[in-house]
């Protein structure tokens, strides 16, 4: 290790594996000694790229798992345990996240992640993690990757990273700052997630989900006709955007409305291709201005509830496990590229709701997504500070205590 030569004359540097416990590192099985064969309904769970898709959120709804006997036994060398970091080895290079504490005991790593298990006397795992969170630490990541084949790092790779390890009282600060705005974050996620469980089932409770004699193209139009946007620049969603378990859209971009799919705020984008549709990617649109038109890729069915019916029935309708049955068996085409035509989505048949019940179903979500829709906005202003701060405070240019003021107003 050396000593930091920026404005912290305290910091020292140094790389990974200088803060790795023994057997610390470690990457996931080889070959063939884990694959979806050996999935079982409950047991240990296998963490994989998914479980670590959103910045400060550890996805525990998408685990797969194997038996007790397969990870004890051929996978010992590939377990982690809570306050364990995972990188990606291979596929979205740079992804990184923190087992979580009251979870499961132990976890498998796939093929596609690698673990560091941190010595917390030389460094603490939550700001290492957080200092793989920075943007210069995963553009090193891609700089050093091996690009034959698909582009991918090994545990010698991950090992020689270089990092800057703080004293452990300035690390517990930096970590505490930063999961402090990543805990409002997820309690912000927790409050959506319930709101959704309990408009699915008030969903449920009107008996559209049923098999009726009402054709769903009664309520809901699929791909409805829509102008195209005016503007030079236009919102684009793309479908790494569109979420697999919530409503909400949390980052889209601004290019030329040249083609793809049109849509307008209280539209539902359903993806239509495998595994996207099977994943459950569907979000509702509530990111524009007023009167503005937002495009998106060509992937997506665009269902608008029709005049009378609530804008969030849609969404609801999307998310609901007979609809989504339905769409997957309409899909067509060769293995891996299957799609599903606007079309066949919506040959569907429902009991048509009440009315009363539908206009009450209708008040009821709408003060809910405005909610949500208060808390997502807030979620992004903190997530915007969460990452503004994090390069300042990983190389030493902001104290803690200057950043501390700025989080407490935003917190």
């Amino acid at each position: 290790m050396t000593n930091w030569s920026g404005s912290m004359s305290d910091w020292t540097t140094g790389v990974v594996r200088d803060v790795a416990a023994p057997k610390g590192l470690v990457g996931g099985p080889f070959g063939s000694a884990l694959g979806s064969k050996d999935y079982v309904d409950d047991g240990v769970p296998v963490i994989r790229g998914v479980n670590l898709g959103s910045p400060g959120y550890f996805d525990s709804s998408e685990f797969v798992y194997v038996t007790e006997e397969k990870a004890y036994g051929e996978l010992s060398r590939n377990l982690a345990q809570p306050g364990d970091v995972v990188f990606t080895q291979r596929g979205t290079l740079g992804q990184v996240g923190i087992v979580p504490e009251g979870g499961y005991e132990i976890y498998v790593i796939s093929q596609s992640q690698m673990r560091l298990r941190v010595d917390q006397a030389k460094a603490l795992p939550h700001f290492i993690y957080y200092q793989f969170r920075s943007p210069m630490m995963v553009e090193t990541i891609r700089a050093n990757a091996i690009a034959t084949g698909v582009p991918h790092i090994n545990l010698g790779i991950l090992g020689s990273l270089p990092i800057v390890i703080p004293p452990l009282d300035e690390q517990r600060r930096i970590a505490a700052l930063l999961g402090a705005l990543d805990g409002k974050i997820a309690v912000n996620d927790r409050i959506a997630a319930t709101y959704e469980d309990i408009f699915q089932a008030k969903f449920a409770a009107l008996g559209t989900a049923e098999e009726g004699d009402c054709a769903i193209t009664e309520l809901v139009e699929f791909n409805p006709r829509t102008p195209r946007p005016d503007q030079n620049e236009a919102v684009y969603v793309d479908m790494a955007a569109l979420p697999t378990r919530q409503s909400s859209i949390r980052a889209w971009a601004h290019r030329p409305p040249k083609g793809g799919s049109r849509f307008q705020n209280g539209d539902t984008l359903l993806a239509r291709i495998t595994p996207c549709l099977e994943n459950g990617k569907t979000g509702f649109v509530d990111l524009l201005r007023k009167d503005e038109i937002g495009t998106g890729s060509t992937e997506f069915i665009v269902m608008r509830s029709r005049k009378g019916v609530p804008p969030e029935f849609s969404y609801f309708l999307a998310r609901d496990g007979r609809f989504r049955k339905h769409a997957i068996r309409k899909m067509v085409g060769s293995s891996g590229r299957q799609r599903v035509s606007a079309a066949d989505a919506a040959h569907f048949f429902v009991r048509r709701p009440d009315s009363g019940q539908l206009a009450a179903f209708g008040a009821e979500v709408g003060v809910a997504f405005r909610h949500m829709k208060s808390l997502m906005e807030e979620s992004r202003v903190l997530g915007r500070l969460r990452d503004t701060l994090l390069p300042e405070l990983m190389s030493g240019r902001l104290r803690v205590k200057d950043a501390e003021k700025v989080a407490e107003e935003a917190i």
